[in-house]
């Protein structure tokens, strides 16, 4: 073992306890950190000795860890992960991992496509529940995509060619709060503004048979609440160009997230970057790129009309 990763994983402090000294004062996240590794050296059959050799540790240090006594790198991690056949994932507490159960999905589901993993999402959503048809699903339309792409703008013209109420998911969660989105997230914290958030959704489907919503941009970065909004809502991705996306938020008077970085368009590019797979999982996309409002509102209202005369027809 090298000098490098026996100082990776060093005890917190010269004179820490032995493996089997009491339990008082470790840290909760390395103690049931090290009860995994030792479950999965158990699972395997494997001695301390063997897995400390094959990871390139020192059986002392692999006890330190295992009794959570020892702060491991994740370089050092890897390299126990590696040694006992299994992910860095299963080793860290990864809740798909969590059970036998939970591993036998996730090998079923490994390598699977994007449209294998959709059929199984609503398959599994169904047989739950928690994904029923929802007889007002087709005449409730909500509009995802990043800040700037016209969500607003052309929810309002929806509404109203459709004589449907229009809502800002934005406006209800500040009403939830009794403070602006801005004030939610400095008081409180993003997990908060989440809460409010998800509150505001379940509050708008079980108020409106129909409705056109406005969602705010990061209203995918919560799994469960996008599973909501695409239970219970008909949802379309209105895309544009990063260009165009920066372009119409600062006509607006607002740089919002991007404000105080130097490289805004780098930020913007990374933001609907890691958004893009979740947008995409809208059942309706609308690009408004290059399109003037007019334009872009008769495109949304032929695509939104032709899935509601088809779900009509049905």
């Amino acid at each position: 073992m090298t000098e490098r990763n026996e100082a990776l994983l060093r005890a917190p402090e010269e004179g820490a306890p032995a493996a089997n000294e009491s339990d008082e004062g470790r840290d909760a996240l390395l103690a049931a950190l090290g009860e995994r590794v030792r479950s999965l050296r158990a699972r395997r059959g494997l001695t301390r000795k063997a897995v400390a050799l094959a990871a390139g540790v020192s059986e002392r240090h692999l006890a330190n860890l295992e009794y959570g006594i020892g702060n491991a790198s994740i370089l050092v991690l890897q390299q126990v992960a590696g040694a006992l056949h299994c992910s860095l994932a299963e080793l860290v507490g990864d809740v798909t991992t969590s059970s036998p159960e939970w591993l036998l999905i996730r090998e079923l589901l490994e390598h699977r496509s994007e449209a294998d993993l959709r059929r199984v999402r609503i398959a599994v959503g169904e047989l739950l529940g928690t994904a029923a048809v929802d007889p007002a699903r087709h005449r409730r339309i909500a509009l995802v995509g990043l800040r700037g792409a016209g969500k607003s703008t052309l929810g309002q013209m929806l509404a109203d060619d459709l004589e449907m109420p229009f809502i800002e998911l934005s406006r209800e969660i500040e009403k939830f709060a009794g403070c602006s989105v801005r004030e939610i997230h400095d008081l409180y914290g993003t997990n908060a503004y989440r809460r409010y958030e998800r509150r505001a959704l379940e509050e708008a489907v079980q108020i409106y048979g129909e409705v056109v919503i406005a969602t705010p941009g990061g209203i995918v970065s919560d799994p469960a609440t996008f599973n909501e909004l695409l239970a219970h809502c008909t949802t379309v991705w209105l895309q544009a160009a990063p260009e165009e996306h920066m372009g119409r938020v600062a006509a607006q008077g607002d740089t919002r997230p991007m404000a105080a970085s130097r490289e805004a368009m780098d930020d913007l590019r990374r933001i609907l970057d890691g958004r893009a797979a979740f947008y995409s999982k809208a059942d309706l996309r609308v690009d408004t790129s290059g399109k003037s409002l007019q334009q872009a509102f008769e495109a949304l209202r032929t695509t939104v009309r032709a899935a509601m005369d088809a779900e009509a027809a049905r």
